[in-house]
C-alpha cells in the first residue's frame, strides 16, 4: 500500500465520527434515491409487462346503446387492429353483514375463455361455463374487502329484481389496477367491485341483446390516437356516444400514471436535497483538514509529491466516505423499496407485484455519491494544491484580535468574558462561522420539509369533507329524474335535507386543446356541497357562466373572462358557448361548476337532476341505507364517512410511511450537520482552549466557550432553516401539482416546533460527545510547539 494511502485511512480514522456522520448523510440522500426510482421503475416495468400481456386497450368510449353490427364499422377505421364490444351496467350489490349500498360494476365477457382486450387474470378459482348465466367472477379488492371466496354468492339487484350471483373465481384486469368508481377521489374496495358475467345473461338482463354500450379498442403502433377517436366519436354519436378517450385518461391508469410520476419526481428533487447537504459537509470538513495539515503538505511537495499525487490523496478521502456512504444508502434503498412496493400492493392490483432494484439505478446513485462527494471537495483540494511549500511551512497568520461589534457599542458590561470570547471569536471568523450556520439551517430546513406534509393533509381534509362536502349522502341516479325524484329522496327514512344536482358530460374546447369532464350543476345557495376556493372560501356560482377549477383552466389554458366551447355528450347533445366566469383553486381532482338554472338552460329541461346530496339523521341512518338498496333507479351512494376512511387508507397511508422516514433522515441531516459543526470548532480551538485550561480555567468555563459558540450558532442557524425549509416545502409543493391531487402550502406551528427541538437535541447530543473528548485532550501535545 502506498504512503499516501496509508496516510488516507489513518485520516479517516482519526476523525471517524466526522466521516460517519456525514456517510449517514449520503447514504439518506441515496436512500431516498434508491427506494422512490427503483420502486417507480419496478412499477412502471410491472405497468407496461400487465398491459402488454393482457392486451390493455387503446381506446375505450361508452354509449347508450348501439347494435352490434356497428363494431364491422369501427374495425374498419384506419389504424384499428383489434375491437371489443361489450355490455356495462352498475347495479346495487346486497353483502350479508353489510349494511351500506354497495355498487357493483357488471361487465360482460364471452361464456368461454378466449384472447380478448382487457383480459382477465384468475387468481383464484376458474371461469364461466357455458349454459350457467348467474355465474361471475369478482374483482380481487372487492373479493379480499368482503372475504369473498368461490362458492360464496351475492345478492344483485339487475334491472329491479334481485339476483343471487354465484362467484366462481378472483379476478383482475388492466382496466382495473387502481379501482375506483368514476366520481369517487379514491378507491373503496369495500362499496365498490368489479364483476365480470357472461354477455348473454347480462345482455338479456338490462335489454341489450344484440347490442353494446362501451367498445374497447387496441391500435396499430403508428395509428393517430387523435384522429381515430374523432371518427370512433362520429360513428358513435346517433347512439348516444359520451365521448372516446384514450388510454391516458382512462380511470385507473390515469390514477396510477399519476402516482408514478410523483414518485418519479421525489426520487429526483427530494434526494439532491439530501446530497447537496453532505457536499457542503464534505466541504467544510476537508476544508478544516487542509487548514491543519498544511505543513504535512508543504513537506510532501519537498519531497517529490507531485500536486497531481497530493489532489488525488485528498480527493480519495472524500470519495471513500461517499462511497460508504453510497453502500450504506444502496442496501437501504433496496430494503425501503421493497417495503414500499408492498405498501402498493393494497390498492394497485396486478397479478404480480415484485420488487426489483436495477443495476443501473444503483451505478447511477454510485456515480452521484462520489459527484458530490468531488464537488464538495474541490475548493479544499486546489487550496491544497495551490499551496506553495515555503508558505505552508509557515503557520497561518493570526487572526485580528479586537473586540467585538457589540462591545464597541458600549455593551461589554452586559456581557461575561465567556461570553465575550465566543462573540470576538465569531467575528474574527466570518466564513467559517458562515459556512456552520449554513449547515444547521440546512439542517432545519429538511426537518421541514420531512414534516410539513402533515399540515398540508390536515387541512385537505378539513377543506375537502368539512368546508365543500358536508352531505352525509351523495346518491346518483341511472338516468337523469324529473322533479319527484326530489321529493321521493326527501321521504327517505331520516332525511333531513336535500339539495339537487345535476350533472352534465361534456367536453370542454379552448383553441386546440380540450377535455372531457362532468360539468356539476348546483343549486343556488347550496349549503350541503359548495364550491370552495383554498383562498377565498365558499364561492358563489355566477346565474351564468362556467367555475373552473385552476388546474382545468392551466390543462386548457384558459383564464378567467375567456370563452369555452361546451360539447355536450348526452341528451340532445347541444354545443355552446360559455364565458369562465371565475377560477377556484381545489386541492383535488379538475372540476368544471355551473348554476344549475343555468346548466338546465343548456339542457333544455326543468327540474331533473342526476342525484342529490342528503343530509341525514344517524338514527335512522340504518333504515335509509335499506331504501336505497331497494331502489332500482339509484346507481351509486356515497358517504362522507366511508370517503374520509377511504382517504385515510390510501393518501394518509402512503404519505406516513413517507413521512416516518423523512423525518428519520432528517435527524441524521441534522445530527451529521451540527455534529461536524461541533467537531469542526474542537479541531480548530483546541489549542486556544488548552492553553486557557493550564492558564486556569476550570472545565465548564472552557466548555461554556466552546460550546457557547455552538449555542451561538445554532440559535442563528435554526430561524434561518425555518425559513428556508418553507421555500423547500414551496418547491416539494409545485412538484406535486398535478390532476390527481395538489397540497397545499401550509407550515403549522406545531412542524416548526418538532424541527426546531429535533436540531436543539441534536445540538445538545452532540456538544455532549464533544465536550467529553475536550475533557479528554492532550493538554501537552495539543501545546507542543510545531517544528
Amino acid at each position: 500500500m502506498r504512503a499516501l494511502d496509508r496516510k488516507l485511512f489513518r485520516s479517516l480514522w482519526q476523525i471517524k465520527g466526522q466521516a460517519l456522520a456525514i456517510s449517514l448523510v449520503i447514504a439518506a440522500g441515496v436512500t431516498i434515491f434508491i427506494m422512490y426510482l427503483s420502486t417507480f421503475k419496478s412499477l412502471r416495468l410491472i405497468q407496461r409487462t400487465y398491459y402488454d400481456n393482457y392486451r390493455f386497450a387503446d381506446v375505450f368510449a361508452s354509449l347508450k346503446r348501439a347494435p352490434l353490427s356497428l363494431a364491422e364499422r369501427i374495425r374498419q377505421i384506419p389504424g384499428v387492429s383489434q375491437v371489443q364490444t361489450r355490455v356495462v351496467v352498475d347495479a346495487t350489490l346486497d353483502l350479508e353483514g353489510f349494511s351500506e349500498p354497495v355498487v357493483g360494476r357488471l361487465i360482460s365477457i364471452p361464456d368461454q375463455r378466449q384472447p380478448m382486450l382487457n383480459d382477465l387474470f384468475i387468481r383464484r378459482g376458474r371461469y364461466l361455463e357455458p349454459a350457467r348465466p348467474d355465474e361471475v367472477l369478482v374483482s380481487e379488492g372487492f373479493a379480499l374487502a368482503h372475504h369473498l371466496e368461490p362458492g360464496h354468492a351475492v345478492a344483485a339487484l339487475i334491472n329491479g329484481r334481485y339476483r343471487k350471483l354465484r362467484i366462481v373465481g378472483i379476478a383482475l384486469s388492466p382496466e382495473y389496477v387502481y379501482s375506483i368508481r368514476p366520481g369517487d377521489l379514491f378507491p373503496d374496495d369495500k362499496r365498490f367491485g368489479v364483476l365480470w358475467m357472461e354477455r348473454k345473461a347480462l345482455a338479456s338482463a338490462f335489454n341489450m341483446e344484440g347490442g353494446f354500450n362501451q367498445v374497447s379498442l387496441k391500435l396499430r403502433r403508428d395509428a393517430a390516437a387523435p384522429e381515430i377517436i374523432a371518427r370512433l366519436d362520429h360513428l358513435l354519436e346517433p347512439y348516444g356516444g359520451l365521448g372516446a378517450i384514450p388510454r391516458s385518461l382512462q380511470t385507473s391508469n390515469w390514477y396510477l400514471d399519476s402516482e408514478l410520476t410523483g414518485l418519479q419526481y421525489a426520487g429526483k428533487i427530494v434526494p439532491a436535497i439530501f446530497l447537496a447537504v453532505s457536499a457542503f459537509l464534505l466541504h467544510m470538513v476537508l476544508a478544516r483538514i487542509v487548514t491543519i495539515e498544511r505543513e504535512q503538505i508543504a513537506v510532501l511537495k519537498a519531497v517529490g509529491y507531485s500536486n497531481f499525487e497530493i489532489a488525488s490523496h485528498y480527493l480519495k478521502w472524500s470519495l471513500v466516505i461517499a462511497l460508504t456512504g453510497a453502500i450504506i444508502g444502496i442496501i437501504g434503498g433496496a430494503r425501503l423499496g421493497t417495503a414500499m412496493t408492498t405498501l402498493y400492493k393494497d390498492y394497485f392490483r396486478f397479478p404480480l407485484l415484485q420488487y426489483q432494484l436495477s443495476p443501473e439505478i444503483a451505478v447511477l446513485a454510485v456515480g452521484l455519491s462520489l459527484l458530490t462527494a468531488a464537488l464538495g471537495a474541490f475548493a479544499a483540494v486546489h487550496r491544497a494544491v495551490s499551496l506553495p511549500p515555503a508558505e505552508a511551512m509557515r503557520p497561518e497568520a493570526p487572526a485580528k484580535y479586537r473586540e467585538s461589534l457589540v462591545e464597541r457599542l458600549g455593551l461589554k458590561r452586559f456581557f461575561s468574558e465567556p461570553v465575550r470570547m465566543v462573540m470576538r471569536n465569531l467575528e474574527r471568523h466570518p466564513l467559517r462561522a458562515l459556512m456552520s450556520v449554513t449547515g444547521i439551517a440546512l439542517g432545519s430546513a429538511i426537518m421541514v420539509v420531512g414534516t410539513f406534509f402533515l399540515d398540508s393533509i390536515d387541512l385537505l381534509l378539513d377543506v375537502q369533507f368539512n368546508v365543500a362536502q358536508r352531505q352525509d349522502v351523495t346518491v346518483s341516479f341511472v338516468e337523469p329524474a324529473s322533479a319527484r325524484a326530489f321529493y321521493e329522496l326527501e321521504r327517505l327514512p331520516g332525511v333531513l335535507r336535500v339539495e339537487r344536482s345535476r350533472a352534465v358530460l361534456a367536453r370542454l374546447r379552448f383553441g386546440n386543446k380540450s377535455r372531457q369532464v362532468a360539468i356539476t350543476g348546483l343549486e343556488p345557495g347550496s349549503q350541503l356541497a359548495r364550491v370552495v376556493d383554498a383562498g377565498r372560501g365558499p364561492v358563489g356560482l355566477p346565474p351564468t357562466g362556467l367555475v373552473l377549477s385552476a388546474k382545468l383552466a392551466e390543462l386548457l389554458g384558459v383564464q378567467r373572462g375567456d370563452t369555452v366551447i361546451v360539447e355536450v355528450l348526452e341528451g340532445g347533445r347541444p354545443v355552446r358557448q360559455a364565458v369562465v366566469a371565475d377560477l377556484v383553486k381545489e386541492y383535488m381532482g379538475t372540476s368544471a361548476y355551473m348554476d344549475l338554472g343555468a346548466l338546465e338552460r343548456i339542457m333544455r329541461e326543468e327540474g331533473s337532476l342526476s342525484g342529490g346530496f342528503l343530509q341525514v339523521d344517524q338514527a335512522l341512518v340504518q333504515d335509509l341505507y335499506r331504501r336505497l338498496k331497494a331502489t332500482p333507479a339509484v346507481a351509486g351512494v356515497s358517504l362522507r364517512r366511508a370517503a374520509i376512511q377511504s382517504f385515510r387508507e390510501t393518501i394518509a397511508q402512503t404519505f406516513d410511511f413517507l413521512i416516518f422516514f423523512n423525518i428519520l433522515f432528517s435527524v441524521i441531516i441534522a445530527f451529521g450537520v451540527v455534529y461536524n459543526a461541533a467537531r469542526i470548532l474542537l479541531s480548530e480551538r483546541n489549542r486556544e482552549l488548552a492553553t486557557l485550561r493550564v492558564m486556569g480555567f476550570e472545565r465548564g468555563e472552557v466548555s461554556f466557550i466552546l460550546l457557547g459558540e455552538l449555542a451561538m450558532l445554532v440559535l442563528i442557524g435554526i430561524p434561518l432553516g425555518l425559513l428556508l425549509g418553507y421555500e423547500l416545502a414551496a418547491l416539494i409543493v409545485r412538484i406535486y401539482d398535478t390532476e390527481l391531487y395538489r397540497f397545499p402550502l401550509v407550515i403549522s406551528v406545531r412542524t416548526y416546533l418538532f424541527a426546531s427541538t429535533t436540531v436543539l437535541v441534536a445540538a445538545v447530543i452532540s456538544g455532549l460527545i464533544t465536550r467529553r473528548k475536550l475533557d479528554r485532550l492532550d493538554l501537552v501535545a495539543v501545546l507542543k510547539a510545531r517544528e
